[in-house]
């Protein structure tokens, strides 16, 4: 990419471990998915202004695959990482880990990936280092990022699409 800079994919990387309380939890006993995205985003974040050196605005959570239920007394690890990074936008994985932290084991709870785009002072998207994978779990994220995005540009199209129906069809009603 030119004389764009790059930096490694554990440059950025951000983790945050929390434990579940009743609070965070809801009738089943399980952790609340809203209380689990407002934990992904922030750490998510995170992750993307330590990429960018930049402010950054989530510019669209693209997918949160929620695998094992999180219990109340889990202990729960976010792990982020940028896994590519476009002109102003990075795509950020988070894996969500229970840590049985008893029997030293650690179970996938939830993948999430995320957008986001950052911005200079005056709110406008600015220019972010391109991402390299140093070790084979970076590699196999990195390698399966585009056609990550291309689904993402073609969902984003299909909402432009749905938007401007609606907003037509608001018009007549």
């Amino acid at each position: 990419m030119g004389n764009r800079k790059s930096k490694p994919m554990s440059e950025g990387r951000s983790v945050k471990a929390l434990q579940v309380f009743p609070q965070d939890t809801n009738h089943h006993h399980t952790m609340f998915g809203g209380t689990m995205m407002a934990n992904i985003d922030q750490i998510a974040a995170i992750t993307a202004m330590k990429h960018s050196n930049a402010q950054v605005v989530t510019a669209s959570t693209d997918s949160v695959d929620f695998l094992k239920p999180i219990k109340t007394g889990d202990v729960v690890s976010y792990e982020a990482m940028v896994t590519f990074a476009g002109t102003s936008s990075m795509e950020v994985c988070v894996q969500i880990i229970i840590e049985d932290v008893l029997n030293n084991e650690r179970h996938l709870a939830a993948l999430s990936f995320l957008t986001f785009v950052a911005l200079d002072d005056q709110g406008k998207p600015v220019g972010v280092p391109d991402v390299y994978p140093e070790s084979e779990t970076e590699k196999w994220f990195h390698d399966t990022a585009p056609a990550r995005v291309k689904r993402r540009k073609e969902r984003r199209t299909e909402s432009k699409n749905t938007i401007e129906f609606l907003s037509n069809v608001q018009k007549i009603e």
